[in-house]
């Protein structure tokens, strides 16, 4: 274990909370500029910004599990993390990850909460029974993209590769078809990104800091839309890519882990065209890593064959990008404004990541500056780098305008690699709480559209 990892000192304490109290204004900022812009014109097309939500103070099934969740992780997670053997903390992490976005999930009631969301008019399942001839299927993808084309693809069908809807279409043909089952994957494979995380941040920085990143990366206020946007399968396969990759570039297994994390890198080029960005993050990798040349061949390797397999079944990726744009435009993403999402999505990205998170984000980046000359050579330093990736990529995401409105689902895959953050701090049990009860509050308060 590193022993030049500095402990949190409490003295910051005012500072954390003066930039917790300023995302606090920035969200209240996002909540009346976007009320007054929305009921005046219409244009931001949420009924709740900056969140795609609607106000429904409720509770449900799943709210007595929630409290009793949270309340044992503030209670009993940090020691539990500190002191569990590693192998088993993993598991320990995934089951309680598991235990938390269900029941948060359930808030909702099973068929509101988990079996109609993917079911909806613009979701990746209405487009199943399309599918049935698969190659012919992807040939002509791209010729239903555009609004104005015969049998249009649903929203998401269209705005996605078509990698994301052969998850469900495969998913259907083992006899798991239906909302419930699809509900059920999301969230399974969705919490097992909590892990993979945790993997790379102990083989890239130091365990000392995975073990205290462990519990915030339960508590995660984002587990509301892991429950249940395909965007949390898509966080768990980046995240595992990632995973992969870090344990690839620091000597462990090379060759199977680089080849499996080309070959998750690659099927993430066909989940969602915006998660191409991971390359950045992918390179902070490399950059950490002790052994970043010899994996280098297994993971290109492994990164052709997503894409070879889909052009040789006929789909063009780069046309149906562009295509995508022009699909964009002729919805939504032409008429939400650009310049009230280019802020208000950063007040999405504080309502899932928490202000523990933030608090951790500026301790974070005192101690990368501090050792700005050599970054690479502490614990903490290491981890400030791979934060600064994450946000760097969500920045990109931000200001290309792709990504107006919905950010809350959208950036998931980024935001769970902000959520280490919170390792930096002192009195994890307060910070815990924060994220818990900003959640809770999320989820019992508003309806939200996924």
């Amino acid at each position: 274990m590193n022993r030049d990892l500095p402990r949190p000192a409490p003295s910051g304490l005012a500072r954390d909370l003066r930039v917790v109290a300023a995302a606090a204004l920035l969200v209240l900022a996002a909540v009346l500029i976007g009320a007054r812009i929305q009921d005046r014109h219409g244009t931001l097309r949420v009924n709740r910004p900056p969140l795609l939500a609607d106000w429904a103070p409720h509770a449900g099934p799943g709210t007595p599990a929630a409290l009793l969740v949270a309340a044992a992780v503030v209670a009993y997670g940090p020691a539990l993390a500190a002191r569990l053997r590693w192998r088993p903390l993993l598991l320990t992490v995934w089951g309680a990850s598991l235990a938390w976005t269900w029941s948060l999930a359930l808030v909702d009631g099973w068929s509101r909460g988990v079996a109609e969301q993917l079911t909806s008019t613009h979701e990746y399942l209405r487009a199943v029974d399309r599918f049935r001839d698969i190659p012919a299927a992807l040939r002509d993808f791209t010729g239903h993209i555009l609004l104005d084309t015969p049998d249009n693809w649903p929203a998401h069908v269209a705005g996605h590769p078509p990698g994301a809807t052969l998850t469900f279409v495969v998913l259907d043909r083992i006899g798991l078809g239906g909302g419930g089952w699809a509900g059920a994957f999301v969230i399974t494979v969705g919490t097992t990104a909590a892990v993979a995380i945790l993997i790379a941040v102990r083989r890239l920085a130091d365990e000392s800091l995975a073990r205290r990143a462990a519990p915030f990366l339960v508590l995660a206020p984002a587990a509301v839309w892991v429950g249940t946007s395909a965007d949390g399968f898509f966080t768990a396969v980046t995240a595992w890519a990632v995973a992969l990759l870090a344990l690839a570039v620091t000597g462990h297994r090379p060759a199977r882990t680089g080849f499996g994390s080309g070959l998750l890198f690659g099927l993430t080029l066909y989940l969602s065209y915006g998660l191409t960005l991971f390359a950045v993050i992918g390179a902070a990798v490399l950059l950490l890593g002790t052994r970043r040349l010899r994996p280098l061949p297994y993971v290109l390797a492994g990164l052709l064959v997503v894409p070879v397999v889909f052009t040789a079944l006929g789909f063009d990726w780069w046309e149906a990008y562009r295509l995508l744009v022009t699909r964009y435009y002729q919805g939504a993403g032409g008429v939400r404004p650009y310049g009230y999402w280019v802020w208000a999505n950063l007040a999405c990205a504080v309502l899932i990541t928490g202000p523990a998170t933030l608090a951790g984000l500026r301790r974070g980046g005192g101690l990368l500056l501090r050792d700005r000359a050599r970054p690479t050579r502490t614990a903490a330093g290491r981890l400030g780098l791979l934060l600064v990736a994450a946000l760097l990529a969500l920045l990109i995401a931000d200001l290309s305008g792709m990504s107006k409105a919905e950010t809350e689902r959208i950036w998931l895959p980024f935001a769970f690699w902000l959520l280490p953050a919170a390792a930096f701090l002192p009195g994890p049990r307060a910070w815990l709480a924060g994220q818990a009860v900003l959640a809770l509050l999320l989820n019992h308060l508003l309806l939200t559209g996924w």
